[in-house]
């Protein structure tokens, strides 16, 4: 998926949490924005956070691994309507 693809999910108001399925079959979660970073040869996608609030650990992919994005409750996101 080109990283222009990537913010456009990312950066949606309001932003609703997203799953990121990758070529490998792996999936992640992203709850938040600030768990994802996108440039144009890395995504990094940190994982849950522990009790504290701070991600021990995160991903690094590149951006063609991305093979969809999906709202993570199952529900399509509403379209805005022109002029919003």
């Amino acid at each position: 998926m080109r990283p222009k693809g990537i913010l456009t999910h990312l950066r949606r108001q309001p932003f609703a949490p997203i799953r990121i399925h990758v070529s490998d079959g792996a999936s992640y979660d992203v709850s938040h924005p600030e768990m994802m970073a996108v440039t144009t040869t890395v995504v990094f996608i940190a994982q849950p956070p522990e009790a504290d609030g701070v991600p021990e650990r995160s991903v690094y992919c590149d951006p063609v691994h991305i093979t969809r994005i999906e709202p993570l409750d199952g529900a399509r996101p509403k379209r805005r309507a022109k002029g919003e």
